[in-house]
Protein backbone atom coordinates (compact mmCIF):
# COMPACT_ATOMS: atom_id res chain seq x y z
CA UNK A 1 0.00 0.00 0.00
CA UNK A 2 1.26 3.09 -0.96
CA UNK A 3 1.36 5.94 1.80
CA UNK A 4 0.15 9.46 0.35
CA UNK A 5 3.24 12.18 0.04
CA UNK A 6 3.57 14.42 3.58
CA UNK A 7 2.97 17.69 2.06
CA UNK A 8 6.20 19.97 2.96
CA UNK A 9 5.25 22.98 5.83
CA UNK A 10 6.40 26.22 4.79
CA UNK A 11 9.74 27.17 6.50
CA UNK A 12 9.21 29.17 9.61
CA UNK A 13 10.45 32.37 9.35
CA UNK A 14 12.20 34.07 12.30
CA UNK A 15 12.23 37.81 14.08
CA UNK A 16 16.12 38.35 12.26
CA UNK A 17 15.03 36.86 8.93
CA UNK A 18 11.53 39.11 9.12
CA UNK A 19 13.79 42.38 9.97
CA UNK A 20 16.38 41.89 7.19
CA UNK A 21 13.39 41.70 4.77
CA UNK A 22 11.80 44.77 5.80
CA UNK A 23 15.09 46.54 5.33
CA UNK A 24 15.85 45.24 2.05
CA UNK A 25 12.17 46.50 1.29
CA UNK A 26 13.61 50.25 2.31
CA UNK A 27 16.59 49.85 0.27
CA UNK A 28 14.84 48.24 -2.63
CA UNK A 29 12.68 50.97 -2.87
CA UNK A 30 15.28 53.80 -2.58
CA UNK A 31 16.09 52.49 -6.38
CA UNK A 32 12.68 54.15 -7.67
CA UNK A 33 12.44 56.84 -4.88
CA UNK A 34 15.33 59.22 -3.56
CA UNK A 35 15.37 61.05 -0.68
CA UNK A 36 12.15 59.96 1.35
CA UNK A 37 13.81 57.45 3.13
CA UNK A 38 11.59 58.42 6.65
CA UNK A 39 8.64 58.38 5.12
CA UNK A 40 9.42 54.88 3.61
CA UNK A 41 10.44 53.99 7.58
CA UNK A 42 6.78 55.62 8.30
CA UNK A 43 4.93 52.97 6.32
CA UNK A 44 6.82 50.22 7.38
CA UNK A 45 5.63 51.07 11.15
CA UNK A 46 2.20 51.38 9.20
CA UNK A 47 2.52 47.90 8.03
CA UNK A 48 3.62 45.92 10.93
CA UNK A 49 0.67 47.89 13.21
CA UNK A 50 -1.82 47.11 10.97
CA UNK A 51 -2.27 51.29 10.53
CA UNK A 52 -3.29 53.87 7.96
CA UNK A 53 -1.33 56.90 6.78
CA UNK A 54 -2.22 60.27 5.80
CA UNK A 55 0.77 61.38 3.37
CA UNK A 56 0.82 65.58 2.83
CA UNK A 57 2.72 67.04 0.29
CA UNK A 58 3.00 69.29 -2.75
CA UNK A 59 2.07 67.82 -6.40
CA UNK A 60 4.83 66.19 -7.85
CA UNK A 61 6.99 63.94 -4.76
CA UNK A 62 6.68 60.63 -6.18
CA UNK A 63 3.73 59.90 -3.33
CA UNK A 64 2.01 57.79 -6.33
CA UNK A 65 5.44 56.26 -7.01
CA UNK A 66 6.63 55.69 -3.67
CA UNK A 67 2.89 53.31 -2.79
CA UNK A 68 3.36 51.44 -5.74
CA UNK A 69 7.33 50.82 -5.25
CA UNK A 70 6.29 49.44 -1.66
CA UNK A 71 4.11 47.21 -2.94
CA UNK A 72 6.53 45.89 -5.62
CA UNK A 73 8.86 45.47 -3.08
CA UNK A 74 6.34 43.33 -0.58
CA UNK A 75 5.06 41.59 -3.38
CA UNK A 76 1.29 42.90 -2.88
CA UNK A 77 -1.49 44.28 -4.86
CA UNK A 78 -2.03 47.96 -5.04
CA UNK A 79 -4.65 50.34 -6.45
CA UNK A 80 -5.16 53.61 -6.63
CA UNK A 81 -8.18 56.29 -6.50
CA UNK A 82 -7.94 59.64 -7.22
CA UNK A 83 -10.68 61.13 -4.99
CA UNK A 84 -12.79 64.02 -7.05
CA UNK A 85 -16.22 65.39 -5.58
CA UNK A 86 -18.49 63.32 -7.83
CA UNK A 87 -16.82 60.37 -6.26
CA UNK A 88 -20.00 58.19 -4.84
CA UNK A 89 -19.23 55.66 -1.74
CA UNK A 90 -19.66 52.85 -4.23
CA UNK A 91 -17.16 53.48 -6.13
CA UNK A 92 -14.89 53.05 -3.59
CA UNK A 93 -16.12 50.19 -1.49
CA UNK A 94 -18.12 48.25 -4.99
CA UNK A 95 -21.47 47.56 -5.70
CA UNK A 96 -24.66 45.16 -6.81
CA UNK A 97 -24.85 44.90 -10.47
CA UNK A 98 -27.68 43.16 -12.27
CA UNK A 99 -26.76 40.24 -14.54
CA UNK A 100 -29.23 40.24 -17.05
CA UNK A 101 -28.01 36.73 -18.09
CA UNK A 102 -28.64 35.04 -14.75
CA UNK A 103 -31.55 37.78 -13.67
CA UNK A 104 -29.30 38.20 -10.43
CA UNK A 105 -27.71 41.07 -8.45
CA UNK A 106 -23.40 40.42 -7.93
CA UNK A 107 -21.24 42.12 -6.24
CA UNK A 108 -18.64 44.12 -8.16
CA UNK A 109 -15.80 44.55 -5.91
CA UNK A 110 -14.49 48.31 -5.56
CA UNK A 111 -10.73 49.21 -5.38
CA UNK A 112 -10.74 48.47 -1.71
CA UNK A 113 -10.02 44.93 -2.30
CA UNK A 114 -6.15 45.18 -2.32
CA UNK A 115 -3.49 45.13 -0.12
CA UNK A 116 -2.10 48.80 -0.78
CA UNK A 117 -4.84 51.41 -1.48
CA UNK A 118 -3.81 54.77 -2.40
CA UNK A 119 -6.54 56.96 -1.66
CA UNK A 120 -5.61 60.40 -3.57
CA UNK A 121 -6.55 63.76 -2.51
CA UNK A 122 -8.72 62.19 0.08
CA UNK A 123 -10.09 65.44 0.83
CA UNK A 124 -11.55 66.58 -2.42
CA UNK A 125 -14.52 64.37 -2.52
CA UNK A 126 -17.42 64.70 0.27
CA UNK A 127 -17.95 63.76 3.73
CA UNK A 128 -20.47 60.49 2.82
CA UNK A 129 -17.35 59.08 0.03
CA UNK A 130 -14.54 60.00 2.95
CA UNK A 131 -17.29 57.93 5.66
CA UNK A 132 -17.27 54.84 3.30
CA UNK A 133 -13.76 54.64 3.37
CA UNK A 134 -12.92 55.66 7.00
CA UNK A 135 -15.48 52.50 7.74
CA UNK A 136 -13.71 50.45 5.93
CA UNK A 137 -10.65 51.30 7.33
CA UNK A 138 -11.90 50.64 10.65
CA UNK A 139 -13.57 47.44 10.01
CA UNK A 140 -11.77 46.24 7.14
CA UNK A 141 -14.99 44.61 5.79
CA UNK A 142 -17.64 45.49 3.05
CA UNK A 143 -20.90 44.72 4.13
CA UNK A 144 -23.74 44.80 1.38
CA UNK A 145 -26.88 43.55 1.93
CA UNK A 146 -26.25 41.97 5.00
CA UNK A 147 -23.50 40.42 3.38
CA UNK A 148 -20.05 41.13 4.82
CA UNK A 149 -16.88 41.15 2.70
CA UNK A 150 -13.75 40.69 4.68
CA UNK A 151 -10.86 43.04 3.01
CA UNK A 152 -7.31 41.15 1.97
CA UNK A 153 -5.00 41.32 4.63
CA UNK A 154 -2.57 43.56 4.59
CA UNK A 155 -5.11 46.21 3.98
CA UNK A 156 -3.45 49.64 4.82
CA UNK A 157 -4.31 53.19 3.13
CA UNK A 158 -2.30 55.83 1.98
CA UNK A 159 -4.15 58.83 1.83
CA UNK A 160 -2.93 61.89 0.27
CA UNK A 161 -3.58 65.77 1.20
CA UNK A 162 -2.29 68.88 -0.93
CA UNK A 163 -1.13 71.17 1.94
CA UNK A 164 -1.34 74.46 -0.10
CA UNK A 165 -4.85 73.90 -2.28
CA UNK A 166 -7.58 74.11 0.03
CA UNK A 167 -10.75 75.73 -2.88
CA UNK A 168 -13.22 73.12 -3.69
CA UNK A 169 -12.03 70.45 -0.98
CA UNK A 170 -13.78 68.94 2.31
CA UNK A 171 -11.08 68.83 5.06
CA UNK A 172 -11.72 65.42 7.56
CA UNK A 173 -12.99 66.51 10.64
CA UNK A 174 -10.83 65.36 13.76
CA UNK A 175 -12.81 62.66 14.87
CA UNK A 176 -12.22 60.47 11.29
CA UNK A 177 -8.03 61.92 11.56
CA UNK A 178 -8.20 60.19 14.60
CA UNK A 179 -8.68 57.05 12.06
CA UNK A 180 -5.36 57.45 10.80
CA UNK A 181 -2.10 55.54 12.22
CA UNK A 182 0.76 58.16 11.20
CA UNK A 183 0.61 61.64 9.61
CA UNK A 184 3.65 62.03 6.90
CA UNK A 185 4.91 64.57 6.08
CA UNK A 186 6.26 64.65 2.41
CA UNK A 187 9.34 66.94 1.44
CA UNK A 188 10.70 68.60 -1.61
CA UNK A 189 14.27 66.62 -2.25
CA UNK A 190 17.71 68.60 -1.18
CA UNK A 191 19.63 69.83 -4.31
CA UNK A 192 21.49 66.31 -4.44
CA UNK A 193 18.48 64.90 -4.32
CA UNK A 194 16.81 66.52 -6.93
CA UNK A 195 19.82 66.29 -9.09
CA UNK A 196 19.69 62.56 -8.84
CA UNK A 197 16.04 62.01 -10.08
CA UNK A 198 16.86 64.07 -12.71
CA UNK A 199 19.93 62.39 -13.62
CA UNK A 200 18.00 58.93 -13.16
CA UNK A 201 14.72 60.50 -15.97
CA UNK A 202 17.93 61.16 -18.00
CA UNK A 203 19.17 57.69 -18.12
CA UNK A 204 15.60 56.98 -19.41
CA UNK A 205 13.88 55.86 -15.97
CA UNK A 206 10.53 55.34 -16.41
CA UNK A 207 8.07 55.83 -13.13
CA UNK A 208 5.70 53.26 -14.73
CA UNK A 209 7.95 50.55 -15.48
CA UNK A 210 9.40 49.87 -11.68
CA UNK A 211 10.77 46.37 -13.46
CA UNK A 212 13.13 48.36 -16.04
CA UNK A 213 14.38 50.41 -12.88
CA UNK A 214 15.52 47.15 -10.83
CA UNK A 215 12.98 47.00 -8.72
CA UNK A 216 11.74 43.39 -7.33
CA UNK A 217 9.91 41.57 -4.17
CA UNK A 218 12.71 41.54 -1.75
CA UNK A 219 9.79 41.00 0.64
CA UNK A 220 6.49 38.86 1.14
CA UNK A 221 3.49 38.77 2.94
CA UNK A 222 4.64 35.82 5.62
CA UNK A 223 7.97 37.64 6.43
CA UNK A 224 5.30 40.58 7.31
CA UNK A 225 3.01 38.56 9.25
CA UNK A 226 6.44 37.39 11.22
CA UNK A 227 7.81 40.38 11.92
CA UNK A 228 3.79 41.95 13.49
CA UNK A 229 4.13 38.97 15.30
CA UNK A 230 7.62 39.88 16.66
CA UNK A 231 6.74 43.46 17.02
CA UNK A 232 3.85 42.21 20.02
CA UNK A 233 6.30 40.42 21.46
CA UNK A 234 8.40 43.80 22.27
CA UNK A 235 8.19 44.57 25.69
CA UNK A 236 7.33 48.01 26.90
CA UNK A 237 8.16 48.67 31.14
CA UNK A 238 5.45 50.03 33.56
CA UNK A 239 7.30 53.44 33.57
CA UNK A 240 7.65 53.74 29.86
CA UNK A 241 3.48 52.80 30.04
CA UNK A 242 3.23 55.99 32.54
CA UNK A 243 5.68 58.43 30.00
CA UNK A 244 3.02 57.57 26.89
CA UNK A 245 0.19 58.71 29.28
CA UNK A 246 2.10 61.39 30.64
CA UNK A 247 2.92 63.00 27.28
CA UNK A 248 -0.71 62.18 25.58
CA UNK A 249 -2.28 64.08 28.78
CA UNK A 250 0.19 67.25 28.94
CA UNK A 251 -1.15 67.65 24.73
CA UNK A 252 -4.65 67.94 26.65
CA UNK A 253 -3.29 70.60 29.38
CA UNK A 254 -1.14 72.76 26.59
CA UNK A 255 -2.77 76.24 26.36
CA UNK A 256 -1.81 76.28 22.54
CA UNK A 257 -3.89 74.03 21.42
CA UNK A 258 -7.70 73.46 22.15
CA UNK A 259 -7.40 69.61 21.16
CA UNK A 260 -5.41 67.30 22.46
CA UNK A 261 -4.56 63.74 21.43
CA UNK A 262 -7.25 61.24 22.92
CA UNK A 263 -6.81 57.81 24.20
CA UNK A 264 -6.63 56.30 20.43
CA UNK A 265 -3.43 58.49 20.59
CA UNK A 266 -1.91 56.86 23.14
CA UNK A 267 -2.55 53.32 21.92
CA UNK A 268 -1.44 54.59 18.45
CA UNK A 269 2.01 55.80 20.24
CA UNK A 270 2.46 52.34 21.92
CA UNK A 271 2.24 50.42 18.68
CA UNK A 272 4.81 52.85 16.52
CA UNK A 273 6.79 52.64 19.80
CA UNK A 274 7.30 49.12 19.44
CA UNK A 275 7.83 48.64 15.96
CA UNK A 276 10.27 51.95 15.90
CA UNK A 277 12.21 49.43 18.52
CA UNK A 278 11.76 45.89 16.98
CA UNK A 279 12.96 47.39 13.50
CA UNK A 280 16.13 48.95 15.36
CA UNK A 281 16.73 45.28 17.08
CA UNK A 282 15.79 45.71 20.41
CA UNK A 283 13.17 43.79 21.79
CA UNK A 284 12.02 46.53 24.63
CA UNK A 285 10.99 50.10 24.04
CA UNK A 286 13.53 52.75 25.56
CA UNK A 287 12.21 56.58 25.91
CA UNK A 288 13.99 57.58 22.46
CA UNK A 289 11.76 55.14 20.40
CA UNK A 290 8.37 56.65 21.40
CA UNK A 291 10.70 60.77 21.06
CA UNK A 292 11.06 59.13 17.44
CA UNK A 293 7.46 58.76 16.39
CA UNK A 294 5.40 60.99 18.66
CA UNK A 295 5.21 63.38 16.05
CA UNK A 296 3.99 61.38 13.47
CA UNK A 297 1.77 59.66 15.38
CA UNK A 298 0.23 62.67 17.06
CA UNK A 299 0.33 66.13 14.77
CA UNK A 300 -2.59 64.78 13.44
CA UNK A 301 -4.49 64.38 16.26
CA UNK A 302 -4.01 67.89 17.92
CA UNK A 303 -6.05 71.09 17.06
CA UNK A 304 -4.20 74.46 17.35
CA UNK A 305 -5.86 77.07 19.22
CA UNK A 306 -7.12 79.86 15.78
CA UNK A 307 -4.81 82.83 17.92
CA UNK A 308 -2.22 80.17 17.96
CA UNK A 309 -2.28 79.13 14.65
CA UNK A 310 -2.14 82.76 13.26
CA UNK A 311 1.12 83.41 15.53
CA UNK A 312 2.59 80.95 12.74
CA UNK A 313 3.07 78.20 15.29
CA UNK A 314 3.02 74.92 13.87
CA UNK A 315 2.08 71.77 15.81
CA UNK A 316 5.75 70.07 15.71
CA UNK A 317 6.59 73.15 17.57
CA UNK A 318 3.93 72.25 20.39
CA UNK A 319 4.57 68.09 20.30
CA UNK A 320 8.59 69.48 20.88
CA UNK A 321 8.00 71.39 23.63
CA UNK A 322 5.91 68.75 25.38
CA UNK A 323 8.50 66.28 24.52
CA UNK A 324 11.00 68.88 26.09
CA UNK A 325 8.90 69.06 29.53
CA UNK A 326 7.55 65.82 30.15
CA UNK A 327 9.81 63.91 32.34
CA UNK A 328 11.90 61.02 30.53
CA UNK A 329 11.84 58.17 32.67
CA UNK A 330 14.74 56.70 33.59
Amino acid sequence: MTRPAATAEPPTIGPDDARAALHRLRAEVGKAVVGQDSVVTGLVIALLCRGHVLLEGVPGVAKTLLIRTVATALDLDSKRVQFTPDLMPGDVTGSLIFDPHTAAFTFREGPVFTNLLLADEINRTPPKTQSALLEVMEERQVSVEGARRPLPDPFIVAATQNPVEYEGTYPLPEAQLDRFLLKLTVPLPNREEELGVLRAHHAGFDPRDLAAAGVRPVATAADLAAARAAVGRVHVADPLLGYLVDLCRATRNTPALELGASPRGSTALLNTAKAWAWLAGRDHVVPDDVKAVARPTLRHRLRLRPEVELEGVGVDSVLDAVLATVPTPR
